[in-house]
């Protein structure tokens, strides 16, 4: 049994799925890691569809009432185990047919939050969609676990969208504070980005002495790893300037800082992680 630390695809029965399980063979491959497929089915995704029993009578009405649930339960839970054990078997066919020896799959039923926090000591990498399962009943652009893991987990979180691809190019949103620097130190020393040209970017008024600088840094280590790195200052909000970039330079991949700011503040302020990600159509790590 192989002990390393995992890549570890998220995966539901959603339009994202072989999307997620692409990106993730591409980090297994590229960083020499195991590949896990972990289905989490909800808590409430198992329960029985709703009948009406206000008609029930008699004399063990009550009793016969709450073993007939329970049946229920039981059965919608045994059949959606059954849906997702050959879910994941489609997904893992997909991932030995790209390279990957051996993939492992599991299924829990319960919370993906929750769920991932208790494996994380054994995880290296995590991937997931960006929208999940209800993307195609809700008009939600950002999926609600997005937050709530990077936020939950000390491991980087790749977010992948509907279009991945191997990037020939990524991007680092630079800011010069400690989740910027632990991405160029990331980006410099693992294997996912070896020989991948990389763009370093920061938003804000040019001329800056103090930032010129700092990007120099951060350019310079990343150039000393064998990276080739182009350091750019561009203009005007985070969100619009970064996205422009992104388009006009034809890069594949973001890597940023994420959700640096208490969630009390978000819901005051707002979240600039969630609104470059909705901005940023390309597959985004994000690093805590």
């Amino acid at each position: 049994m192989n002990n390393a630390p995992k890549v570890l695809a998220c995966v539901d029965q959603s339009p994202y799925a072989d999307q997620v399980t692409d990106a993730a063979v591409w980090a297994a491959l590229r960083m020499g890691a195991p590949l896990e497929l972990l289905h989490v089915i909800d808590r409430h995704e198992g329960a029985a569809p709703a009948t009406d029993h206000s008609g029930t009578i008699g004399v063990n009405a009550q009793e016969n009432l709450l073993n007939q649930l329970t049946e229920d339960e039981a059965s919608v839970a045994i059949r959606e185990r059954e849906k997702g054990r050959v879910f994941l078997n489609r997904l893992r066919l997909r991932a030995q047919a790209s390279g990957v020896a051996g993939p492992d799959m599991r299924q829990r039923h319960g919370s993906l939050v929750e769920t991932l926090t208790e494996q994380q000591a054994g995880v290296r990498l995590v991937v997931m969609g960006r929208r999940g399962e209800s993307s195609s009943t809700t008009l939600r652009d950002l999926g609600r676990n997005v937050e709530r893991v990077v936020r939950a987990m000390d491991r980087p979180i790749l977010t992948v969208t509907n279009n991945f691809a191997p990037p020939s190019q990524v991007l680092i949103a630079f800011d010069g504070g400690s989740a910027a620097r632990h991405a160029v130190d990331m980006v410099a020393s693992s294997p996912l980005f070896k020989g991948i040209p990389c763009h370093l970017v920061m938003v804000g008024k040019e001329g800056r002495s103090e930032a010129s600088k700092q990007l120099q840094v951060a350019q310079s280590a990343l150039m000393a790893s064998g990276i080739d790195t182009v350091a750019a200052q561009v203009v005007g909000d985070p969100e619009t300037a970064l996205a422009r970039y992104i388009e006009e330079q034809r890069i594949d991949m973001l890597v940023m800082g994420a959700y640096t700011h208490s969630p009390l503040r978000n819901l005051f302020m707002g979240s600039r992680t969630s609104e470059l990600l909705r901005a940023a159509k390309v597959p985004t790590l994000l690093l805590r």
